[in-house]
């Protein structure tokens, strides 16, 4: 957090994500995750601790591989891919993913806020920043801590003006494992239609 900002709290920068899952590395079932923050947490370490059902008894004491999924892939919801170990934002930072609205080579863009608000669209910019605010320095956060590495869509039809109810974006499971060093299956974001950014 920058110098004097740390008695105001940083505006919530509009996000299209609503919901986050991860699903089971043993029995692939999606649980729902209670924050972005945890999301974050998990897909941070998600190559080396793997997700599995147990871990949400941390916020949820009735759930094993014997239940249903928390939710269903089914109509409506496009599935797409995050990559594993995108580092957790640092404290007062956001990451932001909007879903690029018309075709084009992206699914989505990925920006960065930082507690003073300035929106960050690239590595370059961000490191830029950081180098004329040492005090980040002072709190340890440096451009490692970011990724602009953005979730792409697994439908490769996918036509963003024909848009579904809800998007969904996945980090690599066991289907892409080998790909990712062998990487478990991930967390997945929930990206919603009425929020999406028009670009």
């Amino acid at each position: 957090m920058a110098q004097g900002s740390s008695t105001s709290t940083p505006k919530r920068v509009w996000d299209s994500i609503d919901l986050y899952a991860v699903r089971c590395f043993v029995c692939l079932k999606w649980r729902i995750i209670p924050s972005k923050e945890k999301y974050e947490e998990i897909r941070e370490n998600i190559v080396e601790k793997p997700f599995v059902c147990d871990t949400a008894l941390e916020w949820r004491s009735d759930v094993s591989c014997e239940d249903d999924s928390d939710i269903k892939e089914g109509d409506n919801i496009i599935w797409a891919m995050d990559k594993p170990n995108i580092p957790q934002t640092p404290p007062g930072w956001q990451r932001i993913i909007r879903l690029r609205a018309e075709g084009g080579t992206k699914f989505s863009d990925v920006y960065y806020v930082s507690p003073s608000n300035k929106r960050f669209r690239s590595m370059t910019e961000l490191q830029r920043y950081l180098d004329d605010h040492p005090e980040y320095q002072q709190e340890n956060v440096d451009a490692s801590q970011f990724s602009f590495q953005a979730p792409i869509a697994l439908d490769e039809n996918y036509v963003a003006k024909n848009r579904p109810e809800k998007v969904e974006v996945e980090c690599v499971g066991p289907e892409t494992a080998n790909a990712e060093a062998e990487a478990p299956e991930a967390a997945a974001d929930v990206l919603s239609s009425n929020e999406v950014d028009r670009k």
